[in-house]
């Protein structure tokens, strides 16, 4: 079983047991609960973390996905009904304790991060891990020309892994300035501050297609990721 929370412990204890034991690597996927504007659930990023977690998972034997973490670093969401954030610092702790406290039978865990908020409490984290003598791994999604929250890209991921759940007759554009140039702003006042109904980006034109591709990619590039490392 792939999933952490489907097996037992006496499982993971029998496969790295024996003579020739199993070394497991256990993923670990970074999600959200925040807004995604109009048209997509708060969990949007849980989603696509968890569905790349589940890819990597089809592709190599040796992999546990651990439930998803989807209450974590999303502060600039603030202001947007159903958002829920622990915050960077709360978050970087959660994650140094997961990794210290994990039993030997993972001998690697890597973190599946679906939002980019997250970003600064996994690099807090690592550099703990890393002077404690721990390793925490980290693949974040990258999606070169794709924009950044609530447009094309997220809606046609989420059209590829739950379709049910995109509102698209409510889907409208955002902010379509580059991210660059909305950051400075985003800093000091929030998402809110540059965008009325949290999209950054623009929804139209987005399609399952496009999202079943894109997510063959971020599922190839983590499994390289790891496989390479």
């Amino acid at each position: 079983m792939a999933l952490l929370g489907s097996c037992t412990s006496v499982e993971i204890a029998t496969a790295t047991a024996g003579s020739e034991p199993t070394p497991l690597t256990l993923l670990l996927p970074l999600g959200s609960t925040e807004q995604h504007g109009p048209h997509l659930p708060l969990d949007t990023d849980t989603r696509i973390a968890q569905a790349v977690a589940d890819g990597i998972a089809l592709r190599l034997d040796s992999v546990r996905v651990a439930p998803a973490i989807s209450i974590t670093a999303s502060d600039e969401h603030r202001g947007f009904a159903g958002t829920l954030t622990v915050g960077t610092r709360v978050l970087s702790e959660m994650l140094i304790e997961i990794v210290g406290n994990a039993g030997p039978e993972f001998d690697r865990i890597v973190a599946v991060n679906g939002h980019g908020g997250n970003a600064y409490a996994l690099r807090s984290a690592t550099e703990v891990c890393k002077a404690r003598g721990q390793a925490l791994e980290v693949w974040s999604m990258r999606l070169p020309g794709g924009d950044a929250h609530a447009g094309r890209t997220e809606t046609s991921l989420m059209l590829a892994i739950a379709p049910d759940l995109v509102r698209l007759d409510l889907a409208e554009a955002g902010a379509l300035e580059p991210l660059d140039e909305l950051l400075p702003r985003m800093i000091e006042g929030g998402v809110r501050s540059v965008s009325a109904n949290g999209i950054l980006g623009d929804p139209s034109g987005a399609n399952p297609a496009e999202g079943t591709r894109l997510l063959a990619g971020l599922i190839d590039d983590a499994v390289n990721q790891i496989t390479s490392s």
